[in-house]
């Protein structure tokens, strides 16, 4: 079975923010990191479902295949 690779990363958030992130992982009982986690998961599930953040996705990507073919080009 292949575990999937982890990226470590560091984020610094207000002391305010950090003490209710605490406070949310121990009432859940989870890990600080897992509560990170879940968070960031979400906040991306809720991403996929904008159609505005999806219209901006699509000229994202569109925008970066047009500079990616013209770097392929010899």
């Amino acid at each position: 079975m292949t575990v999937p690779a982890n990226k470590n990363m560091t984020l610094r958030l207000p002391t305010e923010v950090n003490e209710q992130l605490e406070a949310v992982a121990e009432a859940d009982g989870m890990p600080i990191a897992e509560a990170v986690r879940v968070a960031i998961a979400a906040h991306i599930d809720h991403r996929r479902q904008d159609p505005a953040f999806q219209d901006r996705l699509r000229t994202s990507l569109e925008r970066h295949r047009v500079l990616l073919e013209k770097l392929a080009q010899t």
